[in-house]
């Protein structure tokens, strides 16, 4: 559980606690101010949230790429915190939704700068065979953020508003000067405890006199030329289509709080909830990803892809609040096997000298799903029924399953 642990990935296991207890404070309440206070529509919802997560996959995928050329993931990093520490000040003055629009989209901004570099960060200071176990202790402290996050929120909304079902625009700004305290937190420790590794030099070749060639456009230096991403492997792309598919279904986490308002669950009851999923995440996540290490990574994803569908169907057929609560500690289970191990496949099947830009790739293609992703789930919404985005998303789950277990064979890790 601690073997090949490294202080890089300590200190960027704290820097993902405070930032998802700042982030986590307000992600599932943003869609309820806008819901209840800005009386926004659940499809106009769904288009902030899609918009704003396209924007920070398609990100990842360029910073990610130039990490890889610049050798400089760490100020990647702290730019990228940073900017999202700044995107969310926007909420104090958000009185209309195309604020919270750029709001959303400055915090996923930051998010796209900085996720691909850290990622690859971790994976450049940690042994392959200790991959699974790094990403997974990352994975529980970025959970325990986010579950004293939404505890913070929780005690936040009890003192101001008890035991009502909607949510007041007072409670909300308190909560956003309160989400500013974690994220000052996360800049800072990137400052003191984050340092770049150098990576192993490679042998000078004999001094032969070239023929002096065009030097590479700005483009080709960022994201490559065509030979880079011949490197990538058949595994790969295939694991990366298996992830397009599933994130097709795979809306936003805003659609889940607002369903389970729909089923009569009041926002303090909502919020403890929601703890109680971070809670399992945080638990399950650590010996997830040792566990991978162990008897290989596909079998856990295609695992975790199951629960998410069982969920969804879930959520689309229960008609009583009863049963909120056991349905999100079982998407607790699924973001604890998928999210970490997911990024140790990556990391196994990309080119050591590409991993932060297979990240952005993952990143990129999972971006460009949840914007259509997000945009049907709100369409389904509002012109079907409530439980018509959860069946789509279980059906595109399940096909992702068949899809990932029988075309993906990873092979040795190395």
């Amino acid at each position: 559980m601690t073997r090949g642990i490294t202080r890089n990935v300590v200190a960027l296991g704290f820097v993902s606690l405070f930032t998802d207890i700042s982030s986590e404070m307000l992600v599932y309440v943003i869609p309820l101010y806008l819901a209840n206070v800005l009386l926004a529509p659940v499809a106009v919802i769904g288009l902030i949230e899609g918009v704003a997560e396209s924007t920070a996959s398609i990100l990842k995928l360029v910073s990610g790429a130039l990490s890889d050329r610049l050798s400089r993931r760490r100020l990647l990093v702290g730019i990228g915190y940073g900017t999202s520490v700044a995107a969310k000040a926007l909420y104090l003055v958000a009185t209309v939704w195309p604020v919270v629009l750029i709001g959303r989209v400055g915090d996923r901004f930051g998010k796209g700068i900085r996720t691909s570099p850290r990622d690859a960060l971790i994976a450049d200071s940690t042994a392959p065979e200790n991959r699974g176990v790094a990403y997974g202790l990352h994975r529980a402290m970025d959970t325990t953020g986010a579950f004293a996050g939404v505890l913070v929120a929780a005690a936040v909304i009890w003192a101001t508003e008890g035991a009502a079902t909607k949510l007041t625009g007072d409670a909300f700004r308190i909560l956003v000067l309160l989400a500013l305290v974690p994220g000052i937190l996360a800049v800072a420790t990137i400052v003191v405890g984050v340092r770049d590794v150098k990576r192993p030099a490679v042998a000078a070749e004999p001094a032969v006199a070239a023929p002096k060639v065009a030097a590479p456009s700005l483009r080709r230096r960022i994201v490559g030329d065509r030979a880079q991403w011949r490197s990538f492997s058949r595994p790969f792309w295939l694991f990366m289509l298996a992830n397009a598919l599933f994130t097709l279904g795979n809306s936003s986490d805003a659609f889940l709080a607002l369903r389970s308002q729909n089923l009569g669950l009041t926002l303090l009851a909502l919020l403890l909830t929601i703890v109680a999923f971070n809670a399992t995440n945080a638990i399950v996540a650590w010996p997830a990803g040792a566990l991978s290490d162990r008897i290989g990574r596909r079998g856990l994803i295609a695992g975790a892809w199951a629960i998410y569908a069982a969920c969804y169907a879930g959520f689309a057929i229960v008609t009583s609040a009863v049963w909120v609560v056991p349905l999100w500690i079982a998407y607790g289970v699924y973001y604890a096997l998928s999210e970490g191990v997911g990024k140790a496949m990556v990391a196994d099947l990309a080119p050591t000298e590409l991993r932060a830009t297979a990240f952005g790739i993952l990143n990129a293609t999972q971006g460009l799903m949840i914007l259509p992703a997000s945009v049907i789930a709100g369409l389904l919404w509002s012109l079907i029924a409530p439980p018509a985005p959860f069946w789509f998303g279980s059906a595109c789950a399940a096909a992702a399953v068949v899809l990932l277990m029988t075309t993906v064979r990873p092979g040795a890790r190395k």
